[in-house]
């Protein structure tokens, strides 16, 4: 490997000097703060353990700051940018300040969110400084499409960060957190300071380190049945399970099933659970009609097949069952937390 020259990385003045000749301004439209500190950029590469036979993806390169750190280390390189002008401008900085690795790049002009592909090698790694308003559905995106990668490490928001990286039982666990943990096993990194960003973010930054499981989650249900267990949990957050996942289960009975029958208490709330937890019920939503209700609602599933309940517990079972219960009996099933 070619070694670049000791000022191969770009400084503030560079950074300032390439943006007024592309004319660009940061924007918060698309989260900008480029980094202008080269001690930073090497270190989150070092923090990344980025190795010499890696193939690493980039969302976000913006100028190039992290982009030449890489380029330092990686086998290769590939950066995703959705800036017109930051796109066209990359690969002349690339060629301008670090000419022997520069066969070693390449450039994906397009939205991270709809890229299915890559030029060249599969990826190993993801490492970017992600965009502030995109970062998680930008990061869960990447892990999905690309099964190669086995390592990540972005930066995020301090908050963004916390989130990602919470386990259960904590306050801001939530779904980046379950969603996250699906694909990787997550931690924080490390903290980044707020004046190597040019311009200065209004708020801290934080490194997380996402290395994928070595066997994925062992469960009959889908990723997408997980999710939507996940979503429906903490929606309503603040309700128990029982009654937060009664749209998702058909009824709050239907959802009560399927806990019991995964092994969850129905009055537990979502920001308790792993995801194995989430993947169990998943695997039971249809416990009431495979034989795994408790017995108060196999009982009354019992007396709507011999037909021996009173019209009145007839009316609602069925409205139960369909999911179109009178607003009383709907009253009636989230009140049962």
């Amino acid at each position: 490997m070619s070694s670049p020259t000791p000022d191969a990385l770009l400084g503030p003045a560079d950074i300032r000097e390439l943006a007024a000749a592309l004319g660009v301004r940061p924007t918060k439209q698309r989260g900008q703060n480029f980094v202008i500190d080269a001690n930073t950029v090497r270190r989150i590469v070092r923090t990344a353990e980025v190795r010499p036979d890696d193939v690493v993806v980039e969302v976000g390169p913006g100028l190039g700051s992290l982009t030449l750190a890489l380029l330092e280390v990686a086998d290769r390189v590939t950066a995703v940018e959705i800036d017109d002008v930051l796109a066209a401008a990359l690969p002349a900085t690339i060629g301008a300040r670090m000419p022997a690795r520069a066969d070693r790049f390449a450039l994906v002009h397009r939205d991270a969110m709809h890229v299915a592909e890559l030029p060249g090698p599969p990826p190993t790694a993801l490492v970017a400084n992600l965009p502030y308003n995109v970062a998680v559905p930008v990061l869960l995106h990447m892990l999905d499409t690309f099964p190669s990668i086995e390592r990540t490490l972005v930066m995020v928001q301090s908050e963004v960060a916390d989130r990602l990286a919470a386990a259960p039982g904590s306050k801001v666990y939530g779904v980046p957190s379950v969603k996250a943990n699906w694909y990787a096993e997550v931690k924080r990194a490390g903290a980044i300071g707020r004046n190597v960003f040019w311009p200065a973010p209004n708020v801290d930054s934080g490194l997380v380190s996402l290395v994928r499981r070595a066997e994925p989650l062992k469960t009959t249900a889908s990723k997408a049945e997980v999710f939507a267990v996940v979503d429906a949990a903490f929606a309503q957050r603040r309700k128990t399970l029982r009654a937060a996942l009664a749209g998702w289960a058909g009824s709050a009975a239907a959802a009560e099933a399927a806990l019991v029958a995964a092994g969850v208490s129905p009055q537990a709330r979502g920001e308790s659970l792993t995801v194995e937890e989430f993947a169990r019920i998943a695997e039971h939503k249809d416990a009431r009609s495979t034989g795994h209700e408790d017995a108060r609602i196999a009982e009354h599933e019992d007396a709507r097949s011999t037909g021996h309940e009173d019209a009145r517990s007839t009316g609602h079972e069925d409205a139960r069952s369909t999911g179109h219960e009178d607003a009383r009996i709907a009253e009636h099933e989230e009140s049962g937390e």
